[in-house]
C-alpha cells in the first residue's frame, strides 16, 4: 500500500469525506477551508453577495446559497454516509423531521468530523489560490504544488507553498450563478437576483415577481414569496402549459413558457406571445462549475455546466490519480455519491485499486459524450446522474472494493420520487410506506458507531 500526501480542498461534505476516506487508506491529509468552519454549501449565512446577480468578479463572494427557511428535500435516511447514519435526534433543540431544516445537515456534518477527529487536518480561513504541477516534475504529473493564503492577509510574503502527491477538488459548485440570457435586459428597469442571493421573502411583498426555472429551489421560493407578494410568475424551459396555467393551490401563481425579451416599459415576454408587468426577476437557474485556482494548461475544461474530460466524472485522464474531483455530479444521492467516489479515489492513490491506462480512459469518455450526444441531452446534463445514480454507484462500490448501496436506500430513494411527484405540496410531511424505513433503522443498529432505539433515534 502506498501512501501519500494528499491535499484536499473544501471542507463541505465531500471533503469531509474524502478526508476520511484518504485517511483510511493511510495517506497524510491536509484540507483547505477558506470559511471559518466546515460545512460548505450548509453553513447558512443571512449575507448577500455585493452583486446580487453574482456576475461582477470582483464582488464581495457569500460562500452560501441557502435561504432561511431551506428543508432538504430527500429523507434523511437516505442522506446519510454508511458507518454514520444521519438519525433522527431529540435533545439540544434539533430538527428530528425526516425531512429537516438545513441547520441539522449542518449539526450532521459537524458531528461526522467530530466522531473521526477530521477537525485537526482542516485549515479553516485559509484559500486555495494556486494548484498546478511542480514544474521540474510536470512530466510526471504525480508532484503538485498548493499555494495559499490565510484570511486577511496581502502580499506575495503571505501566499504559503507546498508540495503534495496529488489533490482531490471538493470545493462544490453552488457558489457561482448562471444566469438566463434575456434580450433587451439591459433597458429593462426592474431588479435581479439569483436564488443564491435569496434569503427571505419579505423584500418582496407586494410586487410582481418572475421566477426563471423549476427545478427544487424555484419551486421552494415562489411558493415562499407567494405569500407576500401581489404576483409570482414561474417561467421554464420544461413548462409546457399555455398561457397563465394555475399553478398547485395558489392563486397568485402562474406558470409560462420561458422568457423571450423584457422591455424598457418594465413587462416581460414570453415565448408564447404573452407579456406582463414585472418587478422583480429572480434566476433560479443553477450554477457554474468554477475552479480559478487549478493551473492545469486547458487538460481540463469547464464550460459552466460541463468539466471535462472525466472519467466517471472523477478523474482527467491525462492527470488521473494524482487530480480527482468529489461531487460534480447533481440530482443523485450527494453524500452516498460523495462517499462512494472518495473510496475509489483513496483506494486507487493507495495502489489498492487500479484505473485502466490513460488511452482506455479517454475512449470511455469519448463514448459517453456520444452517448449524450445521440440521446439528444444538453450539455448542461453531462453530469446529470438521475435513474443512472444506482448503476454508478454499483459501479464504484465494486471498483472500491466496498457493499454497493443497501437495496432499502434505493427503494426509499425511489419511493420518495413517487411521493414527491403524486403530493408536491405536502411531500415533506406525508410518507405511507414503511418497509425502508424499517430496513433503514436495522441498517442503523447495525452500522452505527452509537446505540439506537428501535425507533431509529439516538437512545
Amino acid at each position: 500500500m502506498i501512501s501519500r500526501k494528499v491535499a484536499v480542498i473544501g471542507a463541505g461534505a465531500a471533503g469531509l469525506v474524502a478526508s476520511r476516506e484518504l485517511l483510511r487508506e493511510g495517506h497524510e491529509v491536509v484540507v483547505f477551508e477558506r470559511s471559518d468552519r466546515l460545512g460548505g454549501t450548509w453553513v447558512y449565512d443571512p449575507n448577500v453577495d455585493s452583486d446580487p446577480l453574482g456576475l461582477d468578479p470582483s464582488r464581495t463572494i457569500i460562500h452560501s446559497s441557502l435561504y432561511d427557511s431551506l428543508r432538504t428535500n430527500l429523507p434523511r435516511e437516505t442522506m446519510g454516509f454508511r458507518d454514520y447514519p444521519f438519525v433522527a435526534k431529540v435533545n439540544d433543540g434539533r430538527d428530528p423531521r425526516r425531512f429537516p431544516h438545513h441547520s441539522e445537515v449542518l449539526h450532521y456534518l459537524e458531528d461526522f468530523a467530530n466522531h473521526f477527529e477530521l477537525i485537526e487536518l482542516i485549515r479553516f480561513e485559509t484559500e486555495v489560490i494556486y494548484a498546478g504541477l511542480l514544474e521540474e516534475e510536470r512530466e510526471l504529473k504525480n508532484s503538485w504544488v498548493v499555494k495559499s493564503r490565510k484570511k486577511g492577509e496581502v502580499g506575495n510574503s503571505s501566499v504559503a507553498h507546498e508540495v503534495f502527491d496529488a489533490v482531490v477538488v471538493c470545493s462544490g459548485h453552488y457558489t457561482h450563478p448562471n444566469i438566463a440570457e434575456i434580450p433587451g435586459i439591459e433597458a429593462w428597469p426592474g431588479k435581479q437576483l439569483h436564488s443564491h442571493n435569496y434569503c427571505v421573502p419579505e423584500p418582496f411583498s407586494g410586487q410582481v415577481v418572475l421566477i426563471i426555472g423549476n427545478s427544487v429551489s424555484a419551486e421552494d421560493i415562489s411558493k415562499e414569496i407567494s405569500i407576500v407578494a401581489k404576483e409570482v410568475h414561474v417561467a421554464s424551459r420544461s413548462t409546457m402549459d399555455a398561457l397563465l396555467t394555475k399553478r398547485f393551490v395558489y392563486d397568485n401563481m402562474w406558470l409560462h413558457s420561458m422568457v423571450k425579451s423584457a422591455h424598457e416599459d418594465g413587462t416581460i415576454v414570453f415565448s408564447d406571445g404573452s407579456l406582463i408587468p414585472v418587478d422583480v426577476i429572480v434566476h433560479c437557474t443553477g450554477y457554474k462549475y468554477y475552479f480559478p485556482f487549478l493551473e492545469i494548461n486547458n487538460i481540463v475544461t469547464v464550460d459552466d455546466s460541463s468539466v471535462g474530460p472525466l472519467y466517471k466524472h472523477i478523474f482527467p485522464p491525462m492527470l488521473a490519480p494524482m487530480l480527482s474531483f468529489i461531487g460534480i455530479p447533481f440530482w443523485a444521492l450527494p453524500f452516498p455519491i460523495f462517499e462512494l467516489q472518495s473510496k475509489w479515489v483513496a483506494g486507487v492513490l493507495s495502489g489498492r485499486c487500479s484505473l485502466p491506462s490513460e488511452q482506455q480512459m479517454i475512449k470511455d469518455v469519448k463514448a459517453f459524450y456520444l452517448e449524450l450526444e445521440a440521446a439528444a441531452f444538453p450539455k448542461c446534463y453531462t453530469h446529470r446522474l438521475a435513474e443512472k445514480q444506482y448503476d454508478y454507484s454499483d459501479w464504484l462500490a465494486a471498483e472500491s472494493g466496498c457493499q454497493p448501496w443497501e437495496e432499502w436506500r434505493k427503494q426509499m430513494l425511489k419511493e420518495h420520487v413517487s411521493n414527491y411527484l403524486t403530493r408536491p405540496e405536502t411531500y415533506r410531511d406525508e410518507w405511507e410506506d414503511e418497509y425502508s424505513i424499517l430496513q433503514a433503522q436495522e441498517d442503523f443498529c447495525q452500522y452505527s458507531p452509537r446505540k439506537f432505539c428501535g425507533h431509529g433515534k439516538e437512545a
